[in-house]
């Protein structure tokens, strides 16, 4: 069965961190670049960073870039989403997911770029 699992979410007070995993399984993911998006009710879905397959890249939106660091751990087929400084508007689902292009050269922010999905892990952060 092909699955992305993310784990590591929860409710935080404003100004805390929370550490997010994404877990592939019955997928590889090692080729492949990986994003981490959000969604919060009543809003649309919003690209919150991404890694390239070699983890030779990263980078995060530009709203979160001094607080969100994404990274990967491909011997582990693992992508983490570390988030510092919450505020009550991170509050939303965070999905990861993944490439559908093999070895992109470039990290898309673009929702459609991504074939595979996990269900997402509600992040809840109140002041």
């Amino acid at each position: 069965q092909v699955q992305l699992r993310e784990t590591g979410g929860g409710s935080v007070q404003a100004g805390g961190s929370l550490r997010l995993t994404c877990a592939a399984s019955g997928l590889s993911i090692s080729q492949y670049g990986m994003a981490w998006f959000r969604q919060a009710p009543g809003k649309e879905r919003e690209f919150v960073g991404g890694i390239k397959w070699d983890a030779g890249s990263a980078r995060s939106a530009d709203s979160m870039k001094d607080r969100f660091t994404v990274s990967r751990d491909n011997a582990k087929d693992t992508v983490t989403l570390q988030m510092d400084s919450l505020r009550p508007d991170d509050t939303a689902v965070y999905s990861c997911a993944r490439d559908r292009q093999r070895r992109r050269s470039y990290i898309s922010s673009e929702s459609a770029t991504y074939i595979y999905w996990g269900q997402g892990t509600q992040v809840t952060v109140s002041s």
